[in-house]
């Protein structure tokens, strides 16, 4: 299997490398704002450890309203599949239980199969919708204000489900799914557009661009590189979405037990609210970059414009044409000349650019079959908790483990795991990392699986019946197995760790390898792949309960697995060069040549010693070094 099979487009971008450009005086000005560093020689750019550099407080404020947003999402989410798939506990209006150390909280009473197909419907919709909102973003309104629009939109969808839950409603189950339903939607609508933006936002408001050296306290020579300060940006952006997650899920899965959903509900609309008020009052501190308008339709026309000389019927042929060197090279400005089309207002740059940023959107193409294991914790692992033990502990509250995991791993990853791997000069690349989430992720399956099948074993019921096997007629007394729900620790805590290497490093990914006035949509696609996987999963609906279950987990196991190798092996060759992408020069932007407010994230082959001698001989003999490093 080839996620790539049939993508030539997608190809054509893997295949050709860009010639390496001298930057002008007036580009390397921009980026250097005067002020003297001096740039890595080929040398050290081997050699010497590699640092970050200072992450401005403006980057906190948004992370904080992601940790916000995400509580909202999140502290909403966590109650979905007890909401639909249990019933309204007796005597209850609210969906709390009577008895919270023994009854489960409920609502719609659908079953295990309604809760899964629904919950996947939620997740698939949250992550189509960042298309609309990147395409807004960057053609139209600006990341800013697509973020603002978007927490309004989000803000209905939640009253709508505050309105499902309370209980004059609640106790209406035709009343309550017609208004869950239409809350979902609406909300997701508001969720993609804000998840498109948000990201890129974070990570442009570190604004150091070149790679120079930098002398620590100790007396050691190490590089600040822009691509660390990325990385690290990402990193701690996740952990205040798992910091937003664990707290908003935690606190709304007591709200459901103890209270009703209703509280479930409304408590994270509070919390959104916090969401425009914040970024509103800080507007004027951070680094923002103006749409540039049919960024989209250029790059697709720039895409027709390179194929059409290499098309043909046959697949075998146009493989080939695609294949053949210069690809890209009919389709620059400097090849058309004077014959070049109106709409071409770029340089050859961002040719190359939107070039690097196909191959980041090859990459993503693989990732549906890891968020398919991902997916898993949201509905079925959750279900396999309330079979087990649970010694007073909420069965949704277990699935906390996760974000509790990444809270703890991530200030070890980068304060100890990372930085060793730097100064051992192992290079633990994008495509690695993503690897090896791959194959995280596949081991928490296996340990699902293997735990899903000592269940059935234990199930007095026949037929491997678990999730409705009870041990009176009367259907009051509902069996659970023996086995301690913290058994769950294992696979909840391997996603986790997957995450760490897959989820973040494809945020990462998409800043890094789009072009700066198509960030949003780059990181859209990568969001898409999340939608690609809910789809997938509805083909998995029917293993979804009682007695596949055991399927289920192992064909995801599987699945996640063989993905991981085939991952590898289709991206080895864009592995080796990470550094030749990431060292491409900034394009100009696509307003008559108007450089954009942002540039590019590493233009290192900026070299120079000191601004009185940018364009010196020793400059051309650096600039020479730093080629050799792109052959």
């Amino acid at each position: 299997m080839n996620a790539a099979s049939g993508l030539e487009t997608i190809e054509a971008a893997k295949v050709h490398q860009p010639p390496v450009v001298e930057p002008s005086k007036e580009s390397f000005e921009a980026v250097v704002h005067d002020e003297e560093f001096e740039i890595p020689t080929e040398e050290e750019l081997r050699t010497l450890r590699r640092v970050s550099g200072q992450i401005p407080w403006s980057a906190y404020t948004i992370a904080f309203v992601e940790l916000c947003e995400r509580f909202s999402y999140y502290g909403t989410t966590a109650v979905f599949v007890n909401f639909i798939q249990q019933p309204l506990p007796e005597g209850s209006t609210t969906g709390a239980a009577p008895d919270p150390n023994a009854d489960i909280p409920g609502a719609l009473g659908m079953g295990q199969r309604a809760s899964t197909g629904l919950t996947t419907f939620n997740q698939f919709w949250a992550y189509v919708m960042p298309l609309l909102g990147a395409y807004m973003a960057d053609q139209y309104w600006g990341r800013f204000k697509t973020i603002q629009i978007a927490c309004g939109i989000a803000l209905v969808g939640h009253v709508i489900l505050i309105i499902s839950a309370i209980p004059q409603v609640i106790t209406n189950p035709n009343g309550a799914i017609a208004c869950f339903a239409i809350g979902i939607v609406i909300m997701g609508v508001g969720v993609g557009g804000f998840k498109s933006n948000i990201s890129p936002l974070i990570a442009e408001q570190c604004t150091e661009q070149v790679m120079r050296i930098k002398v620590t306290p100790k007396g050691e020579r190490v590089i600040m590189d822009p691509a660390v300060t990325t990385s690290r940006v990402f990193l701690y952006f996740y952990l205040m979405i798992n910091v937003g997650s664990l707290t908003g899920s935690i606190g709304m899965v007591y709200a459901e037990r103890y209270i009703g959903f209703w509280l479930s509900y409304l408590l994270p609309t509070i919390m959104l609210l916090l969401c425009p008020m914040v970024i509103f009052l800080c507007k004027s501190r951070y680094n923002l970059t103006p749409p540039e308008g049919s960024t989209i339709a250029k790059a697709a026309k720039l895409w027709s414009l390179a194929m059409k000389p290499k098309w043909s019927w046959n697949p075998v042929t146009l493989r080939k044409n695609i294949k053949a060197p210069g690809f890209w090279d009919v389709a620059k400005p400097s090849h058309l000349g004077a014959t070049k089309p109106a709409w071409m207002t770029f340089d050859d740059a961002w040719v190359d650019e939107v070039r690097r940023g196909l191959i980041a959107c090859k990459v993503f193409l693989w990732y549906p079959l890891y968020w398919l294991a991902y997916g898993q914790m949201t509905n079925n692992l959750t279900s396999q908790a309330a079979t087990m033990k649970l010694g007073g502990v909420p069965n949704d509250i277990v699935s906390n483990f996760n974000p509790l995991f990444i809270v703890i791993l991530i200030p070890i990853m980068d304060k100890l795991v990372y930085p060793a791997c730097r100064k051992a000069n192992l290079h633990f690349t994008p495509i690695k990392r993503i690897t090896c989430g791959f194959f995280l992720a596949s081991a928490a399956m296996v340990s699902a699986t293997v735990t899903q099948w000592y269940i059935y074993r234990q199930s007095p019921c026949p037929g491997n019946n678990a999730n409705n096997c009870y041990l009176d007629a009367e259907e009051t007394d509902k069996w659970q197995s023996n086995i301690s729900v913290w058994v769950q620790l294992l696979p909840y805590g391997l996603i986790g760790f997957s995450e760490i290497m897959a989820s973040v490093t494809s945020l990462e990914y998409a800043f890094t390898k789009a072009p700066v006035n198509m960030r949003s949509s780059v990181t859209a696609v990568s969001l898409f792949m999340n939608a690609l996987s809910s789809a997938l999963a509805q083909a998995l609906v029917a293993l979804a309960e009682d007695p596949l279950l055991v399927w289920n987990y192992g064909v995801v196991a599987v699945v996640a697995a063989v993905g991981g190798v085939l991952f590898w092996f289709d991206n080895a060759k864009i592995d080796s060069e990470e550094d030749k992408m990431n060292l491409l020069p900034s394009a100009k932007g696509n307003r008559g040549g108007e450089s954009h407010h942002v540039p590019n994230r590493h233009p290192s082959h900026f070299a120079r010693q000191t601004t009185a001698s940018i364009f010196s001989p020793p400059v051309q003999v650096i600039n020479e070094s730093t080629k050799a490093l792109l052959i």
